[in-house]
C-alpha cells in the first residue's frame, strides 16, 4: 500500500515494501525527503556505505539525500516527509528534525526493538495509515502527532542504549548534536577542529574532551569523515571529476585531497570510483 498527502508546502507519505524497494525508490524522487523506515528483521540494510544486519526488527532515521539500500528480502514500512512538514514550532531539541535521530557524531542512529517495543512501533505505523485513509480536517495535526509519537520512543530508546539518561550525559549529548549540526552545515567550508571550536566559542582542547568523553572518535575524525563521506557519495553517484569534487569540497589542491581520501579509506578516490561501478 501507499498514500501521499500534501498541505501547501509540507508533504508525507509512506509506502509498504516486501522485497521490492529499490523498484518503488526509482519510480519517485524521494532524495529530497527525511525518511523513518521500519523493516523486519532479515536481510540486510546500507546506510551511507555502513552494512547493518538486520537481527531484530528496526527502524532507521534518513536524512535528506542520505545514501541508503535495503536488501531485497526486507520487509516494512517507509515513512517519507520534507523538512516543512515536521520543523515546525518544536520546542523540544531532542526530537526535532534536527534532533539526536538525524544529527548524531557517533554514529547513523538506528533503533533495533524487542518484540513489545515493535508490536507498539507497528500499531503507530497502522494508526498513520488509517489517518491518511480519512478525510479529517485535522488530518495533518494527526499525522505529525503519530510522527512524533515514533521520534520520542524511538529517542527513549536510543538514549537508553547508550546510557544517557543523567542530566550531565543528556547535556554532553546536546552539545555533540550542536556539534555535529554545524559539521553538516560548514564540512564544504571549514575542514578544521580550530574553526568549530570558534564556532562553538571554545578552545580546540575544550572540544576534543567534551566529543571524545562518549566516545572514542575525536572533533577532527568527524570532520574528516564527513568531508570523506560527502566524496563517496559524489564519487559514486555523480560524474564529476575527482578536480571538480576536491574543488565542490574547498579543496584547491586536488592532490591534497586525494591523499586525505586515500589516508580515510585504504584506497585511492579512482580505485573507490571504479569499485562501486564494477559492483
Amino acid at each position: 500500500m501507499a498514500h501521499f498527502r500534501q498541505f501547501a508546502f509540507k508533504k508525507f507519505g509512506y509506502f509498504d515494501f516486501a522485497g521490492d524497494l529499490p523498484e518503488q525508490l526509482s519510480e519517485h524522487a524521494f532524495n529530497s525527503f527525511i525518511k523513518v523506515v521500519f523493516v523486519k528483521a532479515g536481510g540486510y540494510a546500507v546506510i551511507d556505505f555502513n552494512e547493518y544486519q538486520l537481527q531484530q526488527d528496526a527502524l532507521f532515521f534518513i536524512n535528506a539525500d542520505q545514501y541508503f539500500k535495503f536488501s531485497d528480502t526486507c520487509i516494512g514500512t517507509l515513512l517519507y516527509y520534507n523538512r516543512d512538514f515536521y520543523c515546525v514550532e518544536i520546542h523540544d531539541k531532542e526530537v526535532a528534525c534536527d534532533g539526536i535521530l538525524f544529527h548524531n557524531v557517533y554514529e547513523i542512529p538506528v533503533v533495533y526493538m524487542d518484540a513489545d517495543i515493535s508490536a507498539a512501533m507497528q500499531q503507530i505505523i497502522q494508526d498513520v495509515k488509517a489517518e491518511l485513509e480519512q478525510e479529517e480536517s485535522s488530518m495533518e495535526e494527526m499525522l505529525r502527532i503519530l510522527l512524533k509519537k515514533i521520534i520520542i520512543k524511538s529517542t527513549r530508546i536510543w538514549k537508553r542504549e547508550h546510557q544517557v539518561e543523567s542530566e550531565e550525559a543528556g547535556q554532553e549529548v546536546e552539545f555533540s548534536r550542536k556539534f555535529s549540526q554545524l559539521v553538516e552545515w560548514n564540512f564544504t567550508q571549514h575542514h578544521t577542529v580550530a574553526e568549530y571550536a570558534e564556532l562553538l566559542h571554545i578552545t580546540p582542547k575544550a572540544l576534543n574532551k567534551r566529543i571524545s568523553r562518549y566516545s572514542n572518535t575525536t572533533p577532527n575524525d568527524i570532520i574528516k569523515n564527513r568531508i570523506v563521506l560527502e566524496a563517496k557519495r559524489l564519487l559514486v553517484h555523480t560524474h564529476l571529476s575527482i578536480k571538480e569534487i576536491a574543488y565542490k569540497l574547498s579543496y584547491d589542491d586536488t592532490s591534497y585531497f586525494t591523499r586525505l581520501f586515500t589516508k580515510q579509506v585504504n584506497t585511492s578516490p579512482q580505485a573507490f570510483r571504479l569499485q562501486y561501478q564494477q559492483a
